[in-house]
């Protein structure tokens, strides 16, 4: 019976953020209006940008301006907490997938720097998503790109041994079972193959115990976000090898009373297969 309920618990979660991010990506004029920050409605407060339109949240979180004006716009979603584009030392003629790759910056991104010669491919499991990123790509004339729709922690679309790396940009905390999905991660990576992935995890406080998953706080990373050593060691438990954090800043401190007092933290990890 437990195993029933954790996996109806399981579908709920997917389902919300389905509908949550499948409702930011139909947002047509996203630049001009200002669409959800972060991972999702509730989450960026702590850099005071919520309000900020998608540019703005994506120049916070480490994006540089020259970068965001050379991507298609409405692939600037303003839903990522990091810019792990930035540390993936992309080669031409690599390989590159991108899990929750949403409208597709980072996907665009990885296309210019691995060339002609090289493949960047994102995979999402929210249709609208898929749909507007394809749009984008046909729009901006990219011919090295491919946005397939998949699962992370049940099957990701590419054939093991495939990439030279793979990056993700605030998705894996919004998995259930971190392990899986990066035994995927695994499984699809070339040997000597990296993972460099921009997260949210949280300071190492535990939060007050709950009768039931709070779906938006989940929608949001919030909830599903582990301790930094328990990322890390999902990471390990994986297969993978020289796990290091490349960078770390506080990202929200949450009220006391409702979290515990927890501060979610913004890290960029690289590992190695």
């Amino acid at each position: 019976m437990e195993k029933k309920n954790q996996q109806h618990q399981q579908q709920d979660i997917k389902k919300a953020i389905r509908k949550t991010y499948g409702k930011i990506a139909l947002q047509e004029n996203t630049n001009e209006s200002g669409a959800s920050s972060c991972c999702g409605p509730t989450c960026c407060s702590g850099e005071n940008v919520a309000a900020g339109s998608p540019t703005q949240v994506a120049a916070v979180v480490g994006y540089e301006t020259g970068e965001l004006e050379s991507v298609p716009q409405a692939s600037i979603l303003g839903v990522g907490c990091g810019a792990p584009v930035k540390f993936a030392d992309l080669q031409k003629g690599e390989t590159v997938v991108d899990l929750g790759s949403g409208a597709g910056i980072d996907v665009f991104l990885s296309a210019k720097k691995v060339g002609p010669q090289g493949r960047s491919i994102g995979i999402d499991m929210t249709d609208e998503m898929l749909e507007r990123a394809r749009r984008n790509a046909k729009e901006g004339g990219y011919t090295n790109v491919d946005f397939r729709k998949g699962d992370i922690e049940e099957a990701i679309p590419v054939d093991a041994n495939f990439a030279d790396v793979v990056i993700s940009n605030c998705v894996i905390n919004l998995t259930t079972d971190k392990v899986k999905a990066f035994k995927e991660i695994n499984r699809i990576l070339k040997s000597g193959g990296r993972l460099v992935i921009s997260d949210l995890v949280s300071d190492g406080k535990t939060p007050p115990p709950k009768e039931s998953i709070d779906l938006e706080r989940w929608s949001s990373c919030i909830d599903g976000a582990l301790t930094k050593d328990d990322y890390i060691e999902s990471i390990r438990k994986a297969g993978f090898q020289n796990v290091s954090v490349l960078e770390e800043r506080t990202y929200l401190e949450e009220d006391a009373a409702e979290a515990g007092g927890r501060k979610i933290v913004s890290i960029v990890v690289k590992a190695v297969k």
